[in-house]
């Protein structure tokens, strides 16, 4: 049986899109009234705000802040479907996805996969560091960083103490500067009041950058200001170093020096996550495909790339265009109407990526922006950008629920220099076991 997906066939061109991060939800928005049939496959049921999963993994948002349901946002949209499903190959001969729950026919196919953490082949490293790039990664973050103060008041060891309290962040993008500011701000307004026991002066926030500035990819008064923001915070950065090991105790630099930490997290790249079927040859660094300019994948006429796993090679753009969610965006409004052109035999037209510029939020008062408007550019940094920062990310953040009590949860931690999302629910992180080398204090 070919169909077991139970979707039925309308007699409409049917477009599968997988993957319903950015590039995938405003593909299947574009597709609204078309006359095809728009199928989305997720292994997920909600669409997360990635921009704020920091705020999440550093109590300052819940996660249901930042998601949303995929059947709720296309839930008056006749023409969409959608199925909780992993995809396992593509055969490109018959035009067959092979899903977790069955097969599933496609006359045009979208992949908007978005893109994994990039560990860079280190077994090691993905074993013990902790990544953070969906809702259980953040979940499972802030689990691990408030268990391990609830550990470290049970130690009296100053070596397994600072092991406990001490954090290591790699990777000086925005992921990174954002972690380590948020941990910044914990360290100075609301752990010394949750853990009055314990002495927050001892407790040091790396963060590791392999190139020799912050935020690569904004200006240099960006980074410069960035880098001046956090050294005021307290984060000791180290510049020009890697990691080339890391136990879940030991962080290991390729310069020899060592840290000692049982939480590293890890900021420092990402990768394509494509689907097996799809030829070798449409696959180029950064294991992302190569697609032409109308987002085609090279090599098949009915196949498509979006977003982070999609690379758009040009002149302007040798490497592809940059793994964030405004070209997703932008390329899955354009293929959307390119894909109703090719139905009716019109001409199509080529992606022009619209910059609309750059910004990291490094804590209260604090950020950076690189805007373009209009083809100017502005750079401004410090509160002004904190606002427009919070403006862009609030107005994007799906559903007006979710917008306010996003808004609700900022305006509490402003005003009252709190986080009250410090909640210890599911899993967490688990590296070395904390050694029993103290006695039991008498209480």
């Amino acid at each position: 049986m070919l169909e077991q997906t139970r979707i039925a066939d309308t007699g409409k061109i049917r477009i599968v899109i997988i993957g319903g991060g950015f590039g995938g939800i405003e593909l299947a928005k574009s597709l609204a009234g078309a006359e095809v049939q728009v199928v989305l496959i997720d292994k997920q049921n909600h669409h997360t705000f990635q921009p704020l999963l920091y705020q999440v993994s550093t109590a300052g948002l819940e996660a249901d802040s930042i998601v949303y349901p995929f059947r709720k946002i296309f839930d008056k949209q006749d023409n969409f479907y959608f199925r909780l499903a992993e995809v396992q190959s593509v055969d490109t001969t018959t035009q067959i996805v092979e899903t977790s729950i069955g097969l599933l026919r496609y006359d045009y196919l979208v992949i908007a996969t978005g893109a994994t953490t990039n560990y860079y082949g280190n077994e090691q490293i993905q074993k013990h560091a902790t990544p953070i790039k969906n809702i259980e990664d953040a979940l499972s973050l802030r689990n691990t960083i408030l268990s391990n103060f609830e550990k470290a008041l049970q130690i009296d060891d100053e070596e397994q103490l600072n092991s406990l309290m001490d954090y290591v962040i790699v990777g000086g993008g925005p992921t990174g500067v954002e972690v380590a500011g948020a941990l910044s701000e914990l360290r100075k307004h609301v752990f010394p009041k949750d853990y009055k026991e314990l002495d927050f002066v001892k407790m040091d926030i790396h963060l590791i950058q392999s190139g020799p500035k912050l935020l690569n990819g904004m200006s240099d008064e960006a980074s410069v200001k960035a880098q001046k923001f956090l050294e005021d915070f307290g984060v000791k950065i180290w510049f020009d170093r890697k990691v080339v090991s890391y136990d879940g105790y030991t962080v290991t630099l390729d310069s020899g020096e060592k840290l000692i930490s049982r939480t590293m997290i890890w900021a420092a790249g990402v990768a394509g996550a494509p689907i097996e079927g799809i030829r070798k040859e449409s696959i180029v660094r950064g294991n992302r495909f190569k697609v032409d300019t109308y987002n085609r994948v090279e090599g098949y006429d009915n196949i498509f790339a979006i977003g982070d796993i999609a690379a758009m090679v040009t002149e302007e753009n040798p490497q592809g265009h940059p793994m964030m969610a405004q070209p997703a965006m932008q390329q899955g409004r354009l293929l959307g109407k390119n894909l109703q052109n090719i139905i009716v035999s019109k001409p199509l037209k080529p992606f022009e990526y619209s910059d609309k510029g750059s910004m990291a939020t490094v804590g209260r008062n604090h950020a950076v922006a690189d805007l373009k408007v209009m083809k100017k550019e502005y750079r401004t940094q410090g509160l002004i950008a904190w606002f427009i920062w919070m403006f862009i990310h609030l107005i994007s953040v799906i559903g007006f629920k979710n917008r306010f009590f996003v808004l609700m949860n900022w305006m509490w931690s402003y005003f009252s220099y709190d986080k009250g999302i410090r909640l210890i629910i599911g899993k967490k992180k688990e590296n070395i076991p904390v050694e029993a080398v103290t006695q039991k204090a008498v209480v």
